[in-house]
C-alpha cells in the first residue's frame, strides 16, 4: 500500500483566509461593515501568548477590527464579567474570544456563558452547543477545531459519509462531543471513545475515520489503524528530545506507523492547528453578517 497523503492544514487555511479576506473586503464595500473580534487574555501563560499573537495577527490580515484585552493574573471575576458585558454591548465587536485555560480562581463555566450567544465565536455557550447537538446551525456558531477538522475530512471522503464509521478518541465539551454532532450530521456512524473505553485499539481498527483528541503522545499507533483509513490528530504535545532538554512538538498519533497505513492523515504541527484560527475568522465573519441581517 502507498504510503498516506499528508493533509496540509496550512495550504487549506491559507485557502480559506484568502477567501474570508475577500468577502470581509466585500462587506465593508457594500454595506460599511468590519467584523470585529475581541480578544480576552488573563495573565502571561507562554503558549497562550502565542495563540492570542497568531489570532490577532490573523484578524487583521483578514481586514478584521481586531482589539485585545490583557488582564492581569489575578484579575477578579467581577472586572473579567464587566468587560464581558461591555463587549457584549459593543457594536463594532461581532466575536468575543475568552482565552483559556483561565487561572484558577475564575470560574471557566460562568465566564464562557456570560458572552452573548450571538457574540461566541469560539461555539462554547450552552445554547450554540444545544443548536449543534440539534443540527440547527444555521444562526450558531460550532468550535473551531472541530469545524476545522470537518473541513478536512470532506476534501478527503465527501459531505455525506453515509455508510462510514467514525470513532472520536476524547469526550471534551470543546472537541469530542461537537466532533461527534458534526459527524453524525454527515451521517457517518460515530462512537465517542476515551480513558474507560474498553480494548480502545479494537475499536479504532473498525474506524473508517479516527478523530484523536486525547492529549497523549504517540497513542494512537499504527496497528490501531484499519488500512485506508483517514486520521485527523489534534492533539498537541510537547516531548523532549535526546538529553540537551530540547524539545518537539508531536501529536496523539504516532505518525510515522500511521503514514504506513491510512489513506491521509494531518501532521503536528501544521495539521489541525491553523485551521481551528482560521475557523475563528470564519465564525467572525459570519457573526458580523448575522448582526447586520445579511445573508
Amino acid at each position: 500500500m502507498a504510503q498516506a497523503t499528508r493533509i496540509d492544514g496550512k495550504a487549506k487555511a491559507a485557502e480559506l483566509s484568502a477567501a474570508i479576506t475577500a468577502e470581509s473586503a466585500k462587506l465593508l464595500k457594500e454595506h460599511g461593515l468590519i467584523p470585529g473580534l475581541a480578544v480576552v487574555i488573563i495573565g502571561d501563560d507562554p503558549a497562550s501568548q502565542v495563540y492570542v499573537r497568531n489570532k490577532k495577527r490573523t484578524a487583521e490580515a483578514c481586514g478584521f477590527y481586531s482589539v485585545q484585552h490583557s488582564l492581569p493574573a489575578d484579575v477578579t471575576e467581577a472586572d473579567l464579567l464587566q468587560l464581558i458585558d461591555d463587549l457584549n454591548r459593543d457594536i463594532a465587536v461581532h466575536g468575543i474570544l475568552v482565552q483559556l485555560p483561565l487561572p484558577g480562581h475564575l470560574d471557566e463555566q460562568r465566564i464562557t456563558q456570560s458572552i452573548s450567544p450571538t457574540k461566541d465565536v469560539d461555539g462554547f455557550h450552552y445554547i450554540n452547543i444545544g443548536k449543534l447537538t440539534a443540527s440547527k446551525t444555521d444562526d450558531a456558531f460550532v468550535p473551531c477545531t472541530p469545524a476545522g477538522c470537518m473541513l478536512m475530512i470532506q476534501d478527503q471522503l465527501g459531505r455525506d459519509l453515509s455508510g462510514k464509521s467514525a470513532v472520536v478518541i476524547g469526550r471534551s465539551n470543546i472537541v469530542g462531543k461537537p466532533m461527534a454532532s458534526l459527524l453524525l450530521a454527515a451521517n457517518a456512524t460515530v462512537t465517542i471513545t476515551h480513558s474507560r473505553t474498553k480494548d480502545l485499539p479494537a475499536v479504532c481498527r473498525g474506524a473508517d475515520i479516527v478523530v484523536a483528541a486525547v492529549g497523549r503522545a504517540n497513542m494512537v499507533k499504527g496497528n490501531w489503524i484499519k488500512p485506508g483509513a483517514v486520521i485527523i490528530d489534534v492533539g498537541i504535545n510537547r516531548i523532549e528530545v535526546g538529553g540537551d532538554s530540547k524539545s518537539k512538538l508531536t501529536g496523539d498519533v504516532d505518525y510515522d506507523e500511521a503514514l504506513q497505513v491510512a489513506s491521509a492523515l494531518t501532521p503536528v504541527p501544521g495539521g489541525v492547528g491553523p485551521m481551528t484560527i482560521v475557523m475563528l475568522m470564519s465564525n467572525t465573519l459570519r457573526a458580523a453578517k448575522l448582526a447586520a441581517g445579511i445573508r
